[in-house]
């Protein structure tokens, strides 16, 4: 399991990465989301699964004293969610940044805008 899981961060990053480094600006912000979901994915990976404990579980019912479910770290999943929010914000302000760039310059190719052909 944890070589299909290494296998597989391996391939998001490296596929994020191939879009960065593409010319059209829409594939580069596209490499971007997927590098960030990438990093966070590999974050939830390592943080692991808590040792079952009361002090491990933030929120419990009425009743659920005696037996603890095993649940992932909660503090991972905070930073993640957050992660996650503002990785969705950054990419929404790229895409605007990028129909603005395209409406100045009629192109999103990077080499075009930069002078180079």
């Amino acid at each position: 399991m944890t070589l299909v899981l290494a296998t597989l961060l391996g391939l998001l990053f490296a596929f994020g990465t191939y879009l960065l480094l593409r010319r059209d600006l829409v594939w580069v912000i596209w490499g971007l989301a997927i590098v960030s979901q990438a990093a966070n994915a590999y974050l939830l990976t390592v943080a692991g699964i808590a040792v079952p404990g009361v002090e491990s579980v933030p929120v419990l019912g009425h009743g659920a004293e005696g037996a603890v479910p095993e649940t992932a770290d909660p503090l991972v999943q905070a930073l993640v969610l957050t992660a996650i929010v503002i990785s969705f914000g950054m990419t929404a302000f790229a895409l605007v940044v990028t129909y603005r760039v395209y409406e100045e310059h009629d192109t999103i190719d990077v080499f075009e805008i930069g002078g180079e052909r």
